[in-house]
């Protein structure tokens, strides 16, 4: 038995979107053959819409003809599509959600989902009474990387976990060089657009440190606005008024100390985009993207302070690769894939509306923490 899942798909002109979801995610999943479940086999049916019908027209041709409509209303009634996904600008998916909600349809949508704790509550207790099930994007817990940091965490290699140290950031370009055109979206620092990296690095940095070293107990965040012009799509001037940068400590329930440093405003001199360094009683790792290293206690160097010498310790040299699988499927594939599953089969999926809640609700916190100087403690939702 095959069961045909149709997925209105709004939003998905943009980067991520056509790149991440549509292509990477359902459309493999299509040219895979679908998902085989004990229930039968699941074929996702993509449907496109959003405001852009050249845009639409042309993503559509561009993948064998796929559906697509400008008429959200219209799909929404349509009994064959059982799957709402947003992916548009997060201003602009609480009202979206909501009419999909009150239309009968299960719900999955990238993070942020709003822009406020509020709003987002709102739409997790209306999804709850409506009966539909709900999902938010965490795609960072199927990284490569992460996956294999997890695998230490959970053998036990590294010991109690003491500290973690995540740098997340790269250079994004202003626009007043035709050169070197800007390579994130002008609205990301628009504060009334819903701009800023708070909103939407905290939102991250939540599901990553709850799922692998502890829940998040109390932060303090040091908001920044470091370039303050920048240049649209195009080419005009404009304020750039929300934060490009943050630098937040959080304290999780099991006492581990996490520093994230996120930045639009750094140069890159690491391994990858996004670096964690974990130190245990038993080892350290440092997990990118899709690789991590460990260093054993048993391995660790005897270094001694002697700044008037080059150091005798090449201490790159004593790292090892983590264990882990030789091939990871893309992440955001793979959550897709859970979900559809949950949609069709049932079961348990963690990764809901409520979580992504979790995320808003650190990152309004650390809004706060940075307006007022202050540490600011995480109560349970």
């Amino acid at each position: 038995m095959e069961h045909q899942i149709g997925i209105i798909m709004n939003g998905v002109t943009g980067r991520m979107g056509t790149n991440q979801h549509l292509i990477r995610s359902l459309l493999a999943i299509r040219e895979q053959g679908g998902i085989d479940t004990p229930q039968g086999k699941i074929m996702p049916v993509p449907v496109l819409t959003g405001r852009n019908e050249a845009k639409l027209k042309k993503l559509s041709e561009d993948h064998g003809g796929l559906r697509y409509s400008t008429n959200l209303d219209e799909l929404l009634q349509d009994d064959s599509l059982s799957i709402y996904f947003d992916a548009q600008t997060t201003l602009h998916r609480c009202d979206a959600v909501k009419r999909a909600i009150a239309a009968g349809k299960h719900i999955y949508c990238e993070k942020p989902v709003v822009n406020t704790l509020k709003e987002a509550m709102e739409l997790y207790e209306m999804a709850g009474k409506a009966g539909v099930k709900h999902g938010v994007v965490q795609d960072k817990l199927w990284l490569p990387g992460l996956l294999k940091l997890k695998g230490l965490i959970d053998s036990g290699l590294l010991g109690d976990i003491l500290s973690v140290r995540g740098e997340f950031g790269y250079w994004v370009f202003t626009g007043e060089d035709a050169n070197q055109p800007i390579q994130r979206p002008s609205w990301n620092y628009r504060r009334a657009e819903g701009g800023g990296i708070i909103i939407d690095m905290l939102c991250h940095w939540r599901y990553v440190v709850d799922n692998l070293f502890g829940n998040i107990t109390s932060l303090t965040c040091l908001g920044a606005n470091h370039i303050k012009k920048r240049w649209d799509e195009e080419g005009n001037p404009y304020d750039a008024d929300s934060d490009d940068s943050a630098y937040a400590t959080f304290i999780t329930d099991k006492d581990t100390v996490c520093h994230f440093n996120s930045s639009w405003c750094v140069r890159v001199r690491r391994d990858d985009l996004l670096t964690l360094q974990v130190d245990g009683t038993k080892g350290s790792a440092v997990a990118g993207l899709r690789d991590c290293l460990m260093q054993s206690l048993e391995d660790t160097p005897r270094p001694v302070w002697n700044p008037d010498i080059d150091s005798p310790i090449k201490f790159h040299e004593g790292w090892v690769q983590a264990p882990g699988e030789e091939r990871y499927d893309n992440a955001f594939k793979v959550q897709w894939e859970l979900f559809l599953r949950h949609v069709v089969c049932g079961g348990p999926f963690r990764w809901d509306i409520k979580e992504g809640a979790k995320g808003i609700q650190l990152a309004e916190l650390g809004q706060e923490s940075w307006k007022d100087r202050a540490w600011k403690d995480v109560p349970e939702l």
